[in-house]
């Protein structure tokens, strides 16, 4: 249902009609030897970024051009899956990656079709290649937070994670019950108010180029299907986004597609906590004190900081299997949108060489990203008088940096962590990102994944 085919995309050899792309640069030199250069520069025509122009022909309709500007994102080709009309187009060559434009303009084709019909769009006639799977990826983690929360709950959530995982052939695994009671603590405590049932999903996989040996790369998500803050009630407004409050799980998975389509040689594991947090009377309360699976006894300071409760026995199992790198994706907090805004999820890390390669990695795959600090002076604000930590800080102040600490708490010392906090939404269509739920850091991830691969085999080949 949610991992479906780009149907934005043809065959290359296909009948299709040309987009020539151009750099204002590149623009005189066209236009020179163009029988369009009077319509276009009657039409104003600057090869500005995203400016397009439909050119007439003898049988109605030529082809296009597309204004580059300077820019370098991928994300610019999206214009062209919204803007042509409904034909099969070709993007020829040009002064830019073919493979981005491919990506750019699958990311701009998406819609969301679950309840009402596709709106007619153009096709590119293009081949497929590793950066039509991220497509696929993010296209999946986009369908999953689009999704309504009478549709996906926690078990739905745990379904599509399990179904993921044997696409590739993965041995999945979904605990529940007394099961996790005894083996996520927390996380059934935060599912406990609701009548939908919590759920830790998770699958393990191996490259076919994998030793017993290969790197182990570990993936942690917040699923929480809709979150109403529990005790600590939302008001209206900050429910309407909640069924969003589950990007992070969407984003691991769209993240371990990735992986396993590219059939890199690593081993793998993914760990979802998947729950609703409600309000019942069986609902946990403001100072009640919760186990987890590390053995800390967390006092509940507001129920509506659950996702850091959910994460927490996630990263305890994951830290202690001594991974080469644990990465977790949740939609944790107001405050690292307040800091950074909607565009850029904050990131936390442990380790400084790998801080630096998620960096350049979004940099190089333009999926934006900023690093905030686990800075240790806020750690003593997690204090409790009656338990090891609280949930929340004692100062109204850095929230997203008192979650980060609060997690690490959790985390195995020496375990290179990363920790994004993200949004998963786009507030307003722009080109490649349609407005709703979004895979944030995942091509991101994915090329730092890829680095520390390379890096690991050339350590072994100079040893």
């Amino acid at each position: 249902m949610f991992d479906r085919d780009l149907d934005c995309l043809v065959a290359p050899e296909s009948v299709s009609l040309p987009v020539h792309t151009l750099r204002p640069g590149g623009l005189d030199g066209y236009l020179a030897a163009s029988a369009h250069a009077a319509f276009l520069r009657a039409s104003g025509f600057t090869a500005a970024a995203g400016e397009i122009r439909l050119l007439p022909g003898s049988d109605g309709l030529e082809g296009a051009v597309f204004g580059l500007g300077e820019s370098r994102d991928p994300h610019l080709f999206g214009a062209l899956a919204t803007a042509l009309p409904p034909v099969t187009w070709r993007i020829e060559p040009g002064d830019f990656d073919a493979a981005d434009a491919t990506l750019g303009f699958c990311l701009g084709a998406y819609q969301f079709t679950q309840f009402q019909p596709a709106k007619p769009r153009p096709t590119l006639a293009a081949a497929h290649g590793r950066e039509t799977e991220a497509a696929r990826a993010t296209w999946l983690v986009r369908d999953l937070i689009n999704t309504p929360p009478d549709r996906l709950g926690p078990g739905e959530l745990a379904e599509a994670a399990v179904a993921l995982g044997q696409t590739f052939g993965a041995a999945t695994q979904m605990v529940t019950g007394e099961d996790l009671v005894r083996g996520y603590p927390a996380v059934a405590a935060v599912g406990a108010g609701s009548d939908r049932a919590a759920v830790v999903a998770s699958f393990r996989w191996q490259g076919s180029g994998a030793a017993a040996d290969a790197p182990l790369v570990s993936l942690c998500g917040k699923g929480v299907c809709f979150d109403t803050g529990g005790y600590d009630l939302k008001p209206p407004a900050g429910m309407l986004r909640m069924k969003k409050d589950m990007g992070g799980a969407a984003i691991m998975l769209g993240l371990a597609r990735m992986i396993m389509a590219a059939d890199l040689p690593v081993r793998l594991v993914v760990r979802l906590g998947c729950v609703e947090n409600s309000v019942s009377g069986g609902a946990m309360r403001p100072s009640d004190v919760l186990a987890t699976r590390r053995g800390l006894f967390v006092e509940v300071g507001n129920t509506d900081a659950e996702g850091r409760l959910v994460l927490c026995d996630l990263l305890a199992e994951a830290s202690d299997e001594d991974p080469a790198v644990l990465i977790d994706a949740a939609t944790l907090t107001g405050a690292a949108r307040v800091a950074l805004g909607p565009d850029l999820p904050a990131m936390f890390c442990n380790h400084e060489a790998l801080a630096q390669t998620m960096s350049q990695a979004s940099v190089d795959s333009h999926d934006p990203l900023w690093r905030l600090p686990l800075w240790p002076g806020y750690d003593a604000w997690l204090s409790s008088r009656v338990a090891d930590l609280n949930n929340v800080a004692s100062k109204p102040l850095a929230g997203a940096i008192v979650a980060g600490l609060f997690l690490q708490r959790f985390v195995k010392p020496g375990t290179p962590w990363i920790h994004f906090d993200t949004y998963a939404w786009i507030d307003s269509t722009v080109p490649g990102h349609p407005e709703g739920g979004e895979a944030q850091t995942i091509r991101a991830s994915f090329r730092a994944i890829l680095t520390i691969i390379n890096e690991s085999v050339s350590n072994e080949t100079n040893q």
